[in-house]
């Protein structure tokens, strides 16, 4: 395959759109990791949930078992207190589930930011490339059988392209006049941005 051009004019114009088509992927990773990276700040309700759930947990349980040691109660307001901890457990377990809905959102988010925009360049910039440089390099093999080339060009030019030449073009072509030949050749891998 022949990605490129050999003519300046047009490989300038191929680089800036494989530059651009670079840019856009670019930009659009910078916007999901900004968009993740500010998600991911509305996690922090969840961590002061799990925080506060954690002492929760250990106030009580250190209260629980230094309440097993008053004698006659002991047991019961060791029981008691118990509930406690199992108080700052659930607060940890919500705390958990905030954390880890924020960070799906936020991955998911980001995916989305930049699977969307990649797709829909891939579909609609990589085709164009690859269309030029099957073709491109298709019609650089032919560039030692003219008579080949200038039928192509016959079919591809414009009609205002073919108005240029002195009389009838596909006339030339048929009678075998080689100087019609040669320069409907050239024309056609020029339209191509391929050197003859």
């Amino acid at each position: 395959m022949k990605w490129y051009a050999d003519r300046p004019g047009r490989l300038t114009r191929q680089l800036i759109a494989d530059l651009l088509a670079v840019a856009w992927v670019a930009i659009w990773i910078w916007v999901a990791t900004t968009a993740h990276d500010w998600v991911l700040e509305l996690r922090a309700p969840g961590d002061g949930l799990v925080n506060a759930g954690g002492d929760i947990r250990d106030v009580f349980t250190n209260a629980a078992s230094k309440a097993r040691d008053v004698p006659l109660v002991g047991d019961d307001l060791s029981g008691a207190l118990g509930n406690g901890t199992k108080a700052g457990e659930t607060l940890i377990g919500v705390g958990n589930t905030q954390i880890g809905v924020v960070q799906d959102t936020a991955f998911w988010l980001a995916t989305a930011l930049v699977v969307v925009p990649v797709l829909f360049l891939l579909i609609t910039w990589l085709p164009v490339r690859l269309r030029y440089a099957l073709k491109a390099a298709n019609t650089a093999k032919l560039r030692d059988k003219p008579d080949l080339l200038a039928l192509r060009a016959l079919t591809s030019l414009t009609p205002k392209q073919l108005a240029k030449f002195d009389g009838d073009p596909a006339v030339a072509w048929r009678t075998g006049d080689l100087d019609v030949i040669e320069e409907l050749a050239k024309r056609q891998l020029a339209a191509l941005g391929v050197r003859a």
